[in-house]
């Protein structure tokens, strides 16, 4: 297991200095120089361009530049922002509501969608399963602006249940129904995916012969049809916690909630490049460590599954 985890680390680094020089390089390269865009059509004197260049390292070559932010990163330094301000302060202040979001919304797809898609997969064919099937394809045809806003508008302004505007240092309780409305397509998905691996892992071998044993209907199913149904699902939601933190964006808006996918806007309509650069490269990593955990979970999950050195 040790040497599995140390080559899985050693195969993450270029994947992310990869990903780090990609986004680096669409962020500075392709909208010209950022002092320009920053100032848009007020004129800037020579002075200080000069300045904001050497100060945001703009002055010197592409390849330097990036190693100087990888340092930087490495280091938890990432700096200023084009607004003054240091660029960490910012993330520290708009993580805890993001990441509560995140957390809610994981939880909301995986009890609910994994517990839905047993139920569908046990029940095929039958009501149960056609009624939750058409239940997901609603809520995945349906854009997610417009469950938060229905969300908001019954929940909030009809039957005042819940805040409409969550605003600065969330409790748990206020971001349920945005983490819900943020878990909502991905519970869809889990549910799906979770009812076809149940219904296929039904016809198995093992799980007739587990059957016919004499086993107890709630041991086959926890033992032999859960536990290899779940590798899918598992895959799933590790690669969506990273979508969960970038698609925060539109229910942070919509619930007026200052966390990360509201700073990411606000960086991208302000040509904040350093953030934009800074929260990706985030975003990166929680995609990288995710699916490392995920891959760990696969020997817990699978007993035939076996890292080797």
């Amino acid at each position: 297991m040790i040497w599995y985890i140390g080559r899985r680390l050693l195969q993450m680094i270029p994947v992310f200095l990869g990903a780090t020089l990609l986004v680096y390089g669409m962020t500075f390269l392709t909208g010209g120089n950022p002092i320009d865009t920053l100032a848009g059509d007020k004129p800037i004197s020579p002075a200080v361009r000069t300045q904001l260049e050497a100060q945001f390292n703009l002055d010197r070559p592409f390849i330097v530049q990036w190693l100087l932010y990888l340092k930087g990163v490495l280091t938890f330094d990432f700096g200023v922002g084009f607004n003054g301000r240091p660029i960490i302060d910012q993330i520290a202040a708009a993580f805890p509501a993001t990441a509560k979001l995140a957390i809610i919304a994981v939880v909301v797809e995986t009890i609910f969608g994994v517990a839905a898609g047993v139920l569908a997969g046990l029940r095929k064919g039958t009501v149960i399963d056609t009624t939750l099937l058409m239940l997901s394809l609603l809520v995945i045809a349906v854009p997610t602006f417009v469950i938060g806003f229905v969300v908001q508008f019954f929940l909030g302004v009809r039957l005042d249940l819940i805040t409409i505007n969550v605003g600065r240092d969330p409790s748990w309780i206020n971001l349920l129904p945005p983490g819900i409305v943020l878990g909502a397509v991905s519970f869809a998905y889990v549910l799906r995916l979770t009812r076809t691996s149940v219904a296929e892992t039904m016809t198995a071998d093992h799980v007739r012969t587990a059957t016919a044993k004499g086993l107890s209907r709630g041991g086959v199913v926890s033992k032999h049809i859960l536990r290899n149904s779940l590798i899918p699902v598992v895959t799933f939601i590790g690669a969506d916690l990273g979508m969960l933190m970038g698609g925060a964006i539109v229910t942070e808006n919509i619930f007026n909630i200052p966390g990360i996918g509201t700073l990411l806007f606000d960086s991208i309509r302000d040509n904040e490049a350093p953030m934009v650069v800074t929260l990706v490269t985030l975003l990166v990593i929680v995609f990288l460590v995710s699916n490392l955990i995920v891959d760990l979970l696969y020997a817990a999950l699978d007993p035939r599954i076996r890292y080797a050195k």
